[in-house]
C-alpha cells in the first residue's frame, strides 16, 4: 500500500554509476534501506540525488514491502529545507558525526514516533542555532533516551555515575564510570535543554574527555556499537 511518511537521511552510498543505496529512518515504519535506480544520472526525474545528504528532512512517497530488502523510492520531497546545517562548515562535521552514530545506534525496522519527532526537532534546532559547542553531547544523552539505557537520575548526589548499570554509585563500580569533574560536566547535562545547553562551560579537554566517556555509554549498552571515524575531525572542530 502506498505510503506518505517523513524520513531523515542517515547517509547515501553510491552504487555502480548511477545509482545511490539510502539509510533512512522514517516515521511510519523505522529505517529503511532504498535502491535509487539511475539517480546520478537523471537531471529530470522526481529523485535528486541532492536529497539524499546526511540528515535532511524528507517527506516520501513509498511503497513498503517490510521483508528486509531493499526498498523503492516512488517521490521524494524536501519538508524542512535547512538554512545552514549543510553550509556551515561546524555544522557539517557535526552532521558526519551525528549520522555515524545514528546508523551504528539504530537498526531496528519499527515505527518509533518519540526517536523521529526528537531527531526532527533536534536538527531543526541545531540548523537555527549557533551557540553548538556542546550541542553533541546534549543530544547524545537524549538519544539514549529512546533506545532504553537513559541515565537513571536518582541519586545524583552520589559521587560516581557505573556506565555498564546506567546509575549513581555510592561506591566506586568495578565497571567503568565517571567521577570528579567529568561526573559533575555530565550531571549538568541531565534534565536541561538545547537552548540552555550553552551555559555549561566546558574547554576542549573537558568536552572531548565527556564525549569519549558518553560514546563509552553507547558501546556498553548498543552491541556492534563503532566509535565514527569523523571523532578526530569533530574534536578539531571544537577545539
Amino acid at each position: 500500500m502506498q505510503t506518505t511518511t517523513g524520513a531523515i537521511v542517515f547517509s547515501s552510498l553510491k552504487y555502480g554509476d548511477t545509482s545511490l543505496i539510502v539509510k533512512a529512518f522514517t516515521a511510519s515504519d523505522g529505517l529503511k534501506t532504498y535502491l535509487l535506480k539511475g539517480v546520478l544520472a537523471s537531471r529530470k526525474g522526481k529523485l535528486k540525488s541532492a536529497y539524499f545528504q546526511p540528515l535532511t528532512q524528507l517527506e516520501l512517497v513509498v511503497n513498503h514491502r517490510n521483508k528486509g530488502t531493499m526498498e523503492h523510492l516512488r517521490e521524494a520531497r524536501i519538508s524542512y529545507p535547512y538554512s545552514s546545517l549543510h553550509t556551515d562548515f561546524v555544522k557539517k562535521t557535526l552532521c558526519m558525526f551525528l549520522s555515524e552514530v545514528l546508523i551504528h545506534s539504530i537498526r531496528e525496522e519499527e515505527r518509533n514516533q518519540g526517536l523521529f519527532h526528537f531527531l526532527e526537532a533536534s536538527l531543526q534546532w541545531l540548523d537555527t542555532h549557533d551557540k553548538i559547542a556542546n550541542f553533541h553531547l546534549l543530544f547524545l544523552v537524549g538519544l539514549s533516551k529512546y533506545l532504553g539505557f537513559y541515565p537513571d537520575t536518582n541519586f545524583m548526589d552520589a559521587p560516581y555515575f557505573d556506565l555498564a548499570e546506567g546509575s549513581f554509585s555510592q561506591v566506586l563500580p568495578l565497571s567503568p564510570s565517571l567521577s570528579g569533574a567529568e561526573l559533575a560536566n555530565f550531571r549538568a547535562l541531565l534534565g536541561t535543554t538545547f537552548d540552555e545547553v550553552d551555559s555549561i562551560k566546558l574547554g576542549k579537554k573537558n568536552r572531548n574527555v565527556l564525549l569519549q566517556s558518553l560514546l563509552r555509554y553507547f558501546e556498553v549498552h548498543l552491541h556492534g556499537f563503532k566509535q565514527p571515524r569523523s571523532l578526530a575531525i569533530l574534536n578539531e572542530v571544537f577545539s
